[in-house]
């Protein structure tokens, strides 16, 4: 047996030790298949799809949460009563948006409302399978493409939401649209840097046909050569190569898989996944050894939105201004993560499933991977000299990371919660992919003769300006429900007295957010220093109050004025941070209804309500965001980019948490030897 076999068949036993299978029911548990298929049975006798009366599409399908007291209940023990099992769905009904209700254990929908709002819920992979298909029968595009000398065989089509940029439309008028960008093959597999400029097509996706196409002007497709990034296609010369290196762990992880619930290191969190936000963090909890009791930290957490608006204002172009969880669906854009290339050799992986447009489960195998990362890393050390003999004490960092790659469009998102046995919470986003290019008559900078919004990768390709602005809603709930949010400056102040030969110092001036607008926060050098979540209820023993504080990555702003009317559909770009009262129902940073929508229910418009934050049940969006002015090293793929934020307790725990953390059996043995 080979190497490679060997290591596959350990980690194949070991998974299968490791996952203990459960029965029990937990009110987070993402929906499964079977709920799924029992959902799309209520609904459709309500509704039948396959009839002439109703014309029925599932745009959205997930968990309806019981009320978060009576999920705590519930765990407590307090309740012997299971909470309702419940499903949420957003169904597209005779061209009408319907909210419903599903009860499971009633088989019948408790809930049914139209929703008469601005926006349409997220896009469906068939809406957008569909639409693309359009093209290659309509006269005119094909005409385009002969015009082109493009070979229709070698067009591939792609949707594209459309914003919203002022226009009123009455109810009747108003349609559930998408643009439709083409690109071309042959000779490569990156359709993304092969871009067909100058034309214009929209498509009615509830008629879907197209009912607008314009081709405008002609611009040199951008050349193959060089925009594959396949391995088998490389060409010499090649990098020197690495020696082989693997992670393994002869005695298994050291974490457990109970059903939805993973522990680890004194770590419990439930882990679901949801078609619109992807992976969502529960009930994370630490377990305090001086106490022998788990401790909450976060209720709920998970990716909110998604911003990424380009920074070209031309026809082609300006309507590309992205929401793409509330438009497409960032859990919908996860894609199967491969062993020994997204993950590590010691992952274990999950299965996710979401509903597809007729109701149906689909199946996305390993959507999660879970392992215990080791990198060199250094939890904490210190030397000292005692009586001449040195005394050094080390102990590794050795993390547990969820993993999940949301795939939208061109570009890939590979997100990280990872775990540190000190109690910190390290979220992580990396930015990969290609980029979204614009062909250009343009092959070298020196010809260029007008503002062309981005930078020449390549002969005629211009990498336009953009920006990424993620958006995490995080229930925090230290140490319980009631927090505060405590913002703290630095303060120089100067020595007056003779009592110091010093002229100055710095002190700590700390303020309690009163309300919501008392905790928007733009990050930068006259932000507070600290932003500290306390519970004002619970202390040391030694008079502080318990803690975790937020310890952002890069800072990075909006740049679009306030009255742009995408910037107004993602005003949650404005402040770095927010926190608001926590509301059940406020759940996504653009709104329920992001698609086409006019940004009036949005994270923005429920912090204008003001309401009071002081020792309340309180939630933290935090958005980070990348500038991405693209360089010729981001074509014809670009190395990952990251960025991210800690959760880190503060005065959290009486002292030290890692200090009686023992050294692994073998931490040499998590190297494999070659």
């Amino acid at each position: 047996m080979s190497s490679k076999s060997k290591t596959m068949l350990i980690f194949l036993l070991q998974f299968l030790l490791f996952i203990i299978p459960s029965d029990q029911y937990h009110p987070l548990d993402s929906l499964t298949p079977d709920e799924f298929t029992q959902v799309r049975t209520i609904v459709t006798k309500t509704y039948p799809c396959s009839s002439n009366i109703h014309n029925l599409t599932f745009q959205y399908v997930g968990l309806e949460e019981p009320t978060k007291p009576l999920v705590l209940s519930w765990l407590n023990n307090t309740t012997s009563a299971d909470p309702p099992r419940q499903a949420f769905v957003i169904a597209r009904i005779d061209r009408e948006t319907h909210e419903l209700i599903v009860d499971l254990s009633k088989q019948s929908i408790v809930s049914d409302q139209v929703y008469n709002g601005y926006g349409y819920p997220p896009l469906t992979i068939e809406d957008q399978v569909n639409a693309d298909k359009l093209p290659y029968a309509y006269p005119p595009f094909v005409a385009s493409m002969a015009k082109r000398g493009l070979k229709l065989e070698e067009v591939i089509c792609e949707s594209s939401s459309v914003g919203w940029y002022g226009e009123e439309t009455k109810k009747n008028d108003k349609k559930r649209i998408v643009n439709v960008l083409c690109f071309y093959l042959d000779g490569t597999v990156n359709i993304y840097m092969r871009p067909i400029e100058g034309i214009t097509m929209t498509v009615d996706v509830e008629e879907m046909k197209i009912i607008g196409y314009e081709d405008r002007y002609i611009v040199t497709v951008p050349k193959a050569d060089g925009t594959d990034y396949r391995e088998s296609e490389m060409k010499p010369p090649f990098r020197p190569p690495l020696k082989g290196i693997t992670v393994v762990q002869p005695d298994g992880p050291s974490f457990t898989v109970d059903g939805h619930i993973i522990r680890w290191a004194g770590w419990e969190f439930h882990l679901s996944f949801d078609a619109r936000a992807g992976p969502i963090i529960s009930l994370a909890s630490i377990f305090d050894i001086e106490i022998q009791q788990y401790r909450q930290v976060v209720y709920k957490a998970h990716v909110s939105e998604l911003f990424v608006p380009y920074m070209d204002p031309t026809e082609d172009w300006y309507y590309r201004t992205f929401l793409d969880a509330g438009e497409y669906g960032y859990g919908l854009s996860t894609l199967p993560l491969e062993q020994f290339r997204d993950c590590p050799a010691n992952a274990i992986f999950m299965d996710v499933y979401f509903a597809g447009q007729d109701g149906l489960p689909v199946q996305m195998p390993n959507g999660f991977c879970i392992f215990e990362r080791y990198a060199g890393d250094v939890m904490w050390r210190h030397t000292e000299v005692v009586l001449g003999k040195p005394v050094r004490e080390v102990r590794q960092e050795v993390s547990l990371v969820v993993r999940n790659v949301a795939t939208v469009g061109n570009y890939d998102y590979v997100n990280d919660w990872e775990f540190l046995q000190s109690g910190t919470i390290k979220v992580e986003v990396g930015l990969t992919g290609t980029l979204e290019v614009k062909g250009t008559k343009y092959t070298h900078t020196d010809q260029i003769e007008e503002e062309v919004y981005g930078t020449l990768l390549s002969e005629n390709t211009i990498g336009v300006n953009h920006d990424h602005f993620l958006n995490y809603r995080i229930d925090l709930d230290v140490d319980g429900d009631a927090n505060s949010l405590v913002k703290s400056k630095m303060q120089t102040t100067s020595v007056t007295d003779q009592r110091s030969p010093r002229k100055s110092y710095w002190k700590v001036d700390s303020q309690t957010a009163k309300t919501e607008s008392d905790a928007r926060i733009k990050l930068g050098l006259e932000a507070p220093a600290n932003l500290l979540f306390v519970n004002p209820n619970k202390k040391t023993r030694l008079g502080n109050p318990i803690g975790y504080r937020l310890i952002p990555g890069a800072v990075v702003g909006p740049l679009l004025s306030d009255d742009d009317y995408s910037q107004m559909r993602a005003a949650f770009t404005k402040y770095n941070v927010w926190v608001t009262r926590y509301n059940q129902s406020e759940k996504w940073a653009g709104g329920l209804y992001a698609y086409q929508s006019h940004g009036d229910d949005t994270l923005a418009a429920w912090s204008d309500r003001n309401r009071s934050i002081e020792n309340e049940d309180i939630v933290l969006w935090y958005t980070l965001g990348f500038h991405h002015e693209p360089y010729q090293e981001d074509f014809p793929v670009m190395p990952t980019l990251s960025g991210g934020f800690e959760l880190r307790p503060s005065n959290f725990f009486e002292s030290n948490p890692v200090l009686k953390v023992k050294q692994p059996k073998d931490i040499s043995g998590l190297v494999a030897p070659h």
